[in-house]
């Protein structure tokens, strides 16, 4: 051989590893230019702590966004495991904390179009990558190595006890990655994690069939078919149609912001069957967006995998951490409540008959016809027109007295941001900054998105883009509420019912909610499910205070107070109709409880709900609030599922400190007790047992019977 080859081989090999170093530096830009570039990734920049780029969003963006996120995120839980050093809360938890920032960045504008700005397009996307985002989670939850070092810390923390915070901390993260299988053998976890991938796909065609069933049934009216209905809903259903292309009708799209109103006023008996029909028949039409298959699935899917983990059923895996804490204690609440409920229907429905008797409509009550004659009752008993009060209740008026109760309650000023400051992903959203009233502190800032539109799934919810920590340098908070009320004509004022008043307040609660956190680390923003609707809940009960009622309660046209002899009527009626309301939120509360109590072996869902209905008296002239093939809080996530009970158990609270105030010497403008209420019940969130923190509140455990007296139900010895 040659003696020069060797120095040839090694300047060749040089050459060689210059290249892949070249290669890998170019490759790193690469990837440091697309994080640069791709706006769903960068760090929010500009005022108040940084903002969301929503007037930049791109959906060509999320998927690489999303990707890119993933990417990320893995290395960072591979710094921790890699990590030589032992376990500590400082070496694991915290940078466990501080992980995922750039991804929880990108799902902020993932979940606008998800929830606010829907499209096939986007829905493709969505459908693509639910599956690769439950096999991501699946390597965090079940990475051995990252558990191991959690449980060390864990095992250590009972020996030598944290800081209570801390503690808090290590205790909810333990047990959620013991509940998600960190602890089963590998065969069972590889099992468990592909049944959260097919999960994580059944929930999107649930999601999606229930939006498409929602888009694609439109009753259109013609003129002599409008009897009963309001001029702002008329001239909204002119525009919506005219949209759709028919010039000269009128639209009832097929969501609650329409069918409520509709089937309430509308003299249009046979339409009303229609428009009920559609609505309460969302995803079970036999087509290809039926659910009922993918529910079965679900239920399937959900019993095998809590079976890996040696439950029974999927309620006793998710409630063992749960203020309920068994399916049980949960179904004694609602069975204690339910017989009172139905009697209360059958009361109502009498009344209704008999107005329909005493005008001679020749019928009999159906569920298209409770709305309707249940507001005829009303005029009749209490003299209470829901149309009159309406004219007092305007959505910008309403949003006064939000900012009232929080200035009152809270201590909080809310102040419109000029527009142009703040980016906003729709012309209909308006931002205000949120201060401490005392201090000037900048607190965060609240974006408010009013108005139905296509692609905005229906309902009303709240959520957040920034949550408050302060572990990691102070975060300020990004705050959402969403509705679907109906956008009115130029210059028309939005005028709104009492539920939907109510409603407003309810999510603006959870806003409060998260404006209030003063905890340290962002685990302890989460919270407890049957619990976390008491601080909504318990901000609905101001809508009827005098000093909201005498203040921001005006007539839209002439601006004069709302009458004290309509103000009357309408306390005097303040449990009116609590049998409809009541057994119909029960009824699918028990229904979530019971599918997931059974065995879905060959579940036959519509015949499951038809005979369990039936086996629990459900009166005929009503159905579920949620209908199981559109149960979109149970079966197109995770976050409600035998969870739906909650809103009973946290309006037990509700109810119980509602007696608080009444009996405080301020009301419920009572200083020192609104103080404890945020103190312990809204600025803890969930770094504290709730419970606990209740106790704390009232100095004892709230009772059932508050509630029963609360809906006018008789109060059992």
């Amino acid at each position: 051989m040659d003696k020069k080859t060797p120095k040839l081989l090694t300047t060749i090999t040089l050459f060689c590893v210059a290249l892949a170093l070249i290669s890998c530096k170019q490759t790193k830009e690469k990837e440091e230019t697309m994080t640069t570039n791709n706006i769903l990734l960068q760090e929010w920049t500009g005022p108040y702590g940084g903002v969301p780029a929503f007037d930049k969003m791109n959906i060509a963006d999320i998927k690489p966004a999303i990707e890119k996120g993933m990417e990320l995120n893995l290395q960072e839980i591979d710094e921790i495991t890699s990590n030589s050093e032992a376990p500590t809360f400082e070496n694991t938890i915290v940078p466990l904390e501080k992980s995922g920032e750039a991804l929880d960045r990108v799902f902020s504008y993932y979940g606008i179009w998800s929830s606010n700005m829907s499209s096939p397009e986007f829905r493709k996307i969505q459908s693509e990558m639910a599956p690769i985002l439950s096999d991501f989670r699946s390597k965090i939850s079940q990475n051995a190595a990252l558990f191991q070092r959690i449980k060390t810390v864990y095992d250590n923390s009972l020996k030598t006890p944290l800081d209570t915070d801390q503690q808090r901390v290590i205790q909810l993260i333990y047990e959620s990655f013991a509940m998600n299988g960190a602890e089963l053998d590998e065969t069972k976890k590889l099992r468990y994690a592909a049944i959260n991938k097919e999960l994580s796909t059944l929930y999107t065609n649930f999601s999606n069939n229930v939006l498409a069933d929602e888009e694609n049934y439109v009753v259109f009216l013609t003129e002599d078919q409008l009897g009963g209905l309001s001029d702002g809903m008329i001239k909204s259903m002119a525009k919506i149609a005219t949209d759709k292309g028919q010039q000269g009708k009128y639209a009832v799209p097929n969501t609650r912001s329409y069918m409520d109103p509709f089937l309430t006023y509308s003299t249009e008996r046979e339409l009303r069957k229609k428009v009920w029909n559609n609505y309460y028949s969302r995803g079970d039409n036999a087509d290809e967006f039926d659910n009922n298959e993918n529910i079965a699935k679900i239920l399937q899917l959900r019993k095998e995998r809590v079976g890996l983990l040696g439950y029974d059923n999927f309620g006793d895996w998710r409630l063992q951490n749960r203020m309920a804490k068994t399916p049980e204690n949960a179904m004694d609440l609602m069975n204690a409540v339910w017989p009172a409920a139905i009697a209360r229907v059958q009361e109502e429905v009498a009344d209704m008959q008999a107005v329909a008797n005493t005008n001679g409509d020749n019928i009999t009550i159906e569920p298209w016809d409770y709305r309707f004659y249940a507001e005829k009752v009303r005029k009749q008993k209490y003299d209470l027109n829901s149309d009159e009060v309406k004219q007092y209740l305007q959505l910008d008026k309403l949003t006064d007295a939000l900012f009232f109760v929080a200035d009152e309650v809270f201590n909080y000023n809310f102040t419109p941001v000029p527009e142009g400051t703040v980016p906003v992903f729709h012309e209909d959203v308006k931002v205000w900054e949120v201060t401490d009233k005392t201090s000037g502190d900048h607190i965060g800032l609240w974006y408010l998105d009013p108005f139905a539109r296509q692609g905005k799934r229906s309902g009303a919810w709240a959520t957040t883009y920034r949550s408050h920590t302060t572990f990691d340098g102070k975060k300020t908070v990004l705050a959402s509420n969403n509705s679907n009320f109906v956008k009115p004509a130029p210059g028309e004022a939005l005028l709104v019912s009492w539920d939907d008043a109510t409603t407003f307040l309810h999510e603006f609660g959870h806003a409060l909610h998260f404006f209030s956190s003063e905890v340290k680390y962002p685990t302890l923003n989460g919270g407890v499910r049957d619990y976390t609707e008491f601080q909504s809940q318990v901000l609905e009960r101001w809508l009827s205070t005098d000093k909201v009622i005498n203040q921001f309660l005006v007539h839209y046209k002439t601006g004069e107070a709302i009458p004290q002899e309509l103000v009357e009527k309408i306390k005097k009626a303040s449990t009116f109709n609590q049998g409809f309301s009541t057994t119909e939120y029960l009824a699918s509360a028990i229904m979530d409880m019971k599918f997931h109590l059974a065995d879905p072996t060959n579940i036959n869902v519509d015949a499951f709900e038809k005979e369990t209905l039936e086996a629990m008296n459900m009166p005929k002239e009503l159905v579920m609030r949620h209908r199981t093939p559109h149960f979109g809080h149970v079966f197109s996530g995770e976050g409600y599922a035998t969870a739906y009970y909650g809103y009973m158990w946290a309006d037990v609270i509700t109810a119980d400190a509602a007696e608080a105030f009444a009996e405080a010497l301020g009301g419920f403008y009572d200083k020192e007790l609104s103080a404890k209420m945020v103190k312990y019940l809204f600025a803890p969130r969930n770094s504290m047992d709730p419970a606990e923190a209740y106790r704390k509140f009232r100095g004892r455990d709230a009772k059932i019977d508050a509630l029963m007296r609360d809906r006018g139900f008789p109060v059992t010895k």
